[in-house]
């Protein structure tokens, strides 16, 4: 974020400001977001907000974004305006709140919890709706990515260091690979409409968060249109859905970050323009292990066992729902880019 002091007795210079501006973009700053509820910018004595945002534009941002509780006067040409609305922001949370007690592998007592450590073969185990669905998308990416994208691959990942229990010193032998593999397939878990799993093999686990964190976006994105919003945009983590337009009637833009450990959550490798539909991006540049120089990546193939090797650092993709964007994101990160071309 770009600071700009203000001052409630004295207006600000156009200078000043064009000073803060410069000062960011040159730190590798490209959305400026402008946030206040007394409008300490636009007071400014000899310039407007539009003067700001055209000027911020000029010398190369892509966005300007302000966020007000609505003392602002919204005729501007800001991309985005954020105003406040009463109520909607404890909605949301309540809505989020209630996903993450259902699919949250970090909560004991949360829905996915209970059913990981339900261990009779056969029997089927009542699920909520919102699982179910997740559920069914699931079954769909590993279908589509022919089992390189796997919900129940966590024994692996545990195994390989980076999981709860913390990076492993060595990589593991042959024989605890092949032990860990037996524990995963998802074709080991059994789908039963109208809400219900059953389990056919009682040692099978689901860990769901490469997925359910875009069912997070569209949970909410599904809250807003319930509330009568239009055109909207909704992040978790990197997740973007973006509905209708943005007020000066152009698609939502939303950047993409470069993909290197160093980068900043502000340098942008590509702009995507987004209109109802969804963009997730998975990466492993900046979780990973060094082992005798070489590169352990975080992304574990369920077919082989063992991380990927395919150099493949970032996958960004687009579709109808983040969750099916956020699943088919790492799936593309374990099949390359070969395979993601036919399959997906």
């Amino acid at each position: 974020h770009c600071r700009i002091p203000g001052r409630k007795s004295k207006h600000l210079n156009f200078e000043e400001v064009k000073d803060a501006v410069n000062a960011f973009y040159e730190q590798g700053g490209r959305c400026l977001y402008l946030q206040g509820g007394e409008p300490f910018l636009w007071r400014a004595a000899d310039c407007g907000i539009d003067d700001i945002v055209a000027y911020a534009h000029s010398i190369g941002f892509f966005a300007v974004i302000i966020y007000t509780n609505g003392t602002f006067p919204l005729q501007t040409s800001a991309d985005t305006v954020f105003v406040s609305v009463d109520g909607l922001q404890e909605t949301i949370d309540g809505r989020l709140r209630e996903v993450n007690r259902q699919l949250s592998t970090w909560i004991q007592d949360s829905e996915i919890s209970r059913f990981n450590r339900f261990g009779t073969v056969g029997e089927k185990f009542p699920i909520s709706d919102d699982f179910l669905r997740v559920m069914t998308a699931a079954a769909e990416v590993h279908r589509l990515s022919g089992g390189a994208w796997d919900g129940t691959v966590s024994p692996l990942v545990v195994l390989w260091g980076f999981g709860p229990g913390g990076p492993a010193l060595s990589a593991p032998s042959p024989d605890r690979i092949a032990a860990a593999r037996a524990e995963v397939g998802f074709d080991k878990i059994e789908i039963r409409p109208p809400g219900a799993l059953v389990k056919r093999d009682a040692a099978v686990t689901v860990d769901l968060s490469s997925i359910a964190k875009g069912y997070g976006v569209d949970a909410v994105a599904g809250l807003l249109r319930e509330e009568g919003f239009s055109d909207y945009l909704v992040e978790i983590g990197g997740e973007v859905f973006g509905a209708g337009r943005r007020r000066d009637g152009r698609p939502w833009r939303v950047g993409i970050n470069r993909p290197d450990p160093g980068a900043g959550p502000g340098e942008v490798y590509k702009v995507v323009p987004l209109g109802d539909q969804a963009l997730a991006t998975s990466g492993d540049y900046r979780s990973y292990v060094l082992e005798d120089g070489r590169r352990r990546s975080h992304v574990i193939d369920p077919r082989t066992g063992e991380p990927v090797t395919n150099r493949v650092i970032s996958a960004s993709v687009l579709a109808p729902s983040c969750m099916l964007a956020d699943g088919l994101a790492t799936a593309v990160m374990v099949m390359g880019p070969k395979l993601s071309l036919i399959h997906i």
